[in-house]
């Protein structure tokens, strides 16, 4: 089908899909390290058909209008939307060069992330403990902002565990509410619970200064998005509060990794929580099914 694909940076592809790839193509070629401007961008893809790239290395405007041959881009990451990709949509709309992302591969991990960094900030089974007391998740309220895949798979998990879900979403998810899943608007959410867990599209920031103000004193503020989903001075300004907490991967530090890791009361991990091996096998396939999906003139 193709003359050339090529992994612009490390995708995580699977064995399996990379001999399925192989069949797809004259040439295939893999980089497993995250390319450092867009010059080097360019010259490993400039006479590719299909180029693959993760949520790490940017594909912009100069690259796809400096490659010829390029008939597809496989975001092996999500795409949520224009404004979120790290490809530019809109210069491969205008040249009919179809962008897919993938959905749906790395919540579980990220799920078992949060929920287990609660338990032991509760118990104070790490460095931190949250109240003097040590506490179960039972009973507690958690309010979830972003109830896409991930939002509900954690309202789940979290409600399995007797906790008390409220969320607030752009649209409500009605389906899923139940007595223990209710929608409350931002505003309200805030003053009722005691932990929020943001999953939002990468640039998409939801908490202002004055949110914080409403959040409190003695609160958890969990970010696995790519990036900060609030405004950073005031996120700064609640985190100089000793009796609040911050829960986080490395991805949701984004470009402010260096100044948030010396905060006292921020739990980090230098992993990607998301990035399991079960997570790679599921993008992997999802990438290979998008490729075969689509149709070239």
């Amino acid at each position: 089908m193709f003359n050339k694909i090529v992994s612009v940076d490390y995708t995580g592809m699977v064995p399996g899909v990379k001999e399925a790839l192989s069949k797809l193509a004259k040439e295939v070629v893999y980089y497993d390290d995250y390319p450092s401007d867009q010059d080097v961008i360019l010259s490993r893809v400039k006479d590719a058909d299909v180029i693959l790239v993760s949520w790490n290395t940017r594909i912009e405007r100069d690259i796809i209008e400096n490659c010829p041959n390029l008939k597809y881009v496989g975001m092996c990451c999500s795409l949520i939307d224009e404004n979120s990709a790290n490809v530019d949509i809109k210069a491969c709309r205008e040249r009919n060069i179809p962008v897919l992302g993938v959905r749906d591969y790395g919540d579980e991990g990220v799920v078992e992330f949060i929920l287990a960094e609660l338990i032991k900030l509760l118990h104070g089974f790490g460095k931190h403990q949250w109240k003097d007391g040590i506490l179960e998740l039972s009973k507690q309220k958690l309010g979830i902002i972003g109830m896409g895949a991930l939002g509900q798979m954690l309202a789940s998990r979290a409600t399995a565990f007797g906790m008390d879900v409220y969320y607030y979403s752009r649209t409500r998810k009605e389906s899923i509410e139940n007595d223990h899943i209710k929608y409350l608007p931002l505003e309200e959410l805030l003053e009722t619970v005691d932990m929020v867990s943001t999953h939002l599209p990468r640039h998409t920031k939801v908490l202002e200064k004055d949110h914080f103000k409403l959040f409190g004193s003695g609160k958890i503020l969990i970010n696995t998005s790519l990036g900060p989903t609030y405004d950073v001075d005031g996120f700064l300004e609640w985190m100089s509060d000793d009796n609040n907490y911050s829960i986080m991967d490395s991805e949701a530090m984004g470009i402010y990794k260096e100044q948030f890791l010396k905060l006292d009361h921020l739990i980090s991990s230098n992993k990607v929580s998301g990035w399991t091996e079960q997570a790679k096998e599921r993008l992997s396939w999802k990438v290979l099914e998008n490729i075969n999906s689509i149709t070239i003139d």
